[in-house]
């Protein structure tokens, strides 16, 4: 026989919320034990919760915890009476046997409360569900954004006292004082522009920017690999514009730095199959997520990127590009929105809470208007924050907007200076909330679609000079590692 949802119990259990209230009250410090597991909501029982609430202030206040002190504690607020007095208290101490299992038991006490949480919620969707004036896609995005809070829940703090976030703050200060880099967030592997961004920062909504052909998926892919490969960052790329086939074959350019032309038709000289075979090891496990849904909507952007979050521990998504993205689900709900630009910026505004709620930086790439090419001279090409197209309130969502300029596209060939702009691209960081503006300089091998620092551009530069094939694109770096593999392969005539 079946029993009815209605006459069973809530999860609970009573007895261990009454020893982790002992034993907070006759361990020292034990509350700090259990202070990241437990909130006063954990408790099933209302007198629990009153009780470890008050637990909870003297910690705060910094004073000492224990029968007494909790005692008076549950007076000054009027709750004493409430949970049964001084005795009921005395009671609690009396049936702690042991304190040693104790954070253990608190963990239960806190799968309880998310199990309780679970049927809540999942009877109020239930509701909901019944409700024909509902729109389902909302509904169902309701409900993964609340199960989601409710699954980070023991992980997550809502409203705190500062002191602990100043503790945070701290630590995380002291972490980056360890670093070589001094860097807070997570690095690019641009090293002028993560001295300014102290590296892309947990939270932030960055733009990146610019007319086309000016290199901004070539800038995002170049990133990818850099996290990915280099520092081992799990990431996620949309791209709105681009298959996944297409995607992996500009990351492949741009890692075997071999022409995408070639990689299109196959015809690779032999040293250049070497170069490929050796040379695309580096993507292979690489952490890099992909998807190529066109027509995204932000509805299931947040779905697939808390999956991502949850499942892969993703820590840095990017969007190929915002424009082309869709702020309604159906295309006969975007009557919604008065104009395009009023769903852009409702796009905007929605991946900057995306951002906040799964604590990772998104970086979505946007275009420019045309105003850009109306100006005349070196200055007038650069862009600006009025250039950004469609919304002023990209400008405002964002926490960083950068710019690809590449004054070689305009042929633009000199600076002021007379020194030659060739082959060079800057980095504009027009807005930065939370830190300097500036710009730095990048080399961009179009050739690779591929960006890369200036002093490593230099270093290269240097050891060209090594002997090898006129048609061979070896570079020290890139040779030297090779070697034992040439050898092991067989290879006899090897470009060094």
């Amino acid at each position: 026989m079946q029993v009815s949802d209605a006459s069973r119990l809530p999860p609970q259990e009573r007895e261990i919320e009454e020893a982790v209230l002992g034993a907070l009250m006759l361990e020292k410090d034990a509350y700090f034990h259990v202070s990241e597991i437990l909130k006063p909501k954990s408790f099933y029982d209302k007198a629990h919760e009153l009780i470890y609430e008050a637990i909870v202030d003297l910690a705060v206040n910094q004073r000492p915890i224990d029968m007494l002190t909790v005692t008076e504690q549950l007076r000054r607020k009027g709750d004493l009476d409430t949970i049964g007095g001084p005795f009921y208290i005395s009671q609690l101490t009396e049936k702690v046997a042991s304190t040693t299992h104790l954070e253990y038991h608190a963990s239960i006490i806190a799968q309880k409360f998310l199990a309780r949480e679970l049927i809540r919620y999942t009877g109020t969707i239930q509701g909901k569900a019944y409700d024909e004036t509902m729109d389902i896609e909302e509904l169902m995005q309701e409900a993964e954004a609340e199960l989601f809070k409710i699954a980070q829940r023991n992980i997550k703090n809502e409203a705190i006292q500062i002191n602990p976030i100043i503790k945070e703050s701290m630590d995380l200060l002291q972490k980056a004082a360890t670093r070589k880099e001094g860097l807070s967030g997570l690095r690019s592997g641009f090293s002028a522009l993560d001295k300014i961004t102290s590296g892309w920062q947990n939270s932030d909504l960055v733009i990146i920017a610019a007319r086309p052909s000016m290199g901004k998926t070539a800038f995002v892919l170049s990133m990818a690999k850099n996290m990915a490969v280099n520092f081992d960052i799990p990431v996620a790329l949309f791209s709105l514009e681009m298959s996944n086939v297409q995607l992996v074959n500009r990351l492949i350019v741009n890692v075997c730095e071999i022409s995408g032309d070639k990689i299109k038709s196959g015809q690779l000289a032999p040293f250049e199959w070497e170069q490929l075979d050796y040379k695309i090891k580096e993507l292979y496990d690489a952490q890099i997520y992909m998807d190529d849904t066109p027509g995204l909507s932000i509805f299931e952007l947040r779905t697939k990127a808390r999956r991502l979050v949850r499942e892969h521990a993703v820590k840095c998504i990017f969007i190929d590009y915002l424009q082309l993205m869709n702020a309604t689900e159906h295309m006969q709900q975007k009557t919604r929105f008065g104009s395009r630009e009023q769903e852009v910026s409702t796009i905007s505004r929605s991946l900057k809470g995306l951002a906040k709620e799964l604590n990772i930086p998104i970086i979505a790439l946007s275009q420019l208007n045309r105003g850009v090419e109306n100006r005349q001279g070196i200055e007038g090409k650069r862009p600006q924050l009025a250039d950004l197209r469609e919304s002023g309130a990209i400008e405002q969502d964002a926490d960083m907007v950068c710019f690809i300029h590449r004054p070689e596209y305009y042929k633009i060939l000199e600076d002021e200076k007379g020194s030659s702009l060739l082959g060079l691209a800057e980095i504009i960081v027009a807005k930065h909330r939370n830190g300097a503006t500036g710009d730095i300089r990048l080399r961009f091998k179009s050739d690779y679609a591929k960006f890369t620092n200036l002093d490593e551009e230099l270093n290269r530069e240097f050891t060209s000079s090594i002997n090898r094939p006129e048609d061979a694109d070896y570079t020290y770096q890139q040779v030297i590692p090779a070697q034992e593999d040439f050898i092991a392969a067989g290879v006899q005539n090897m470009p060094f």
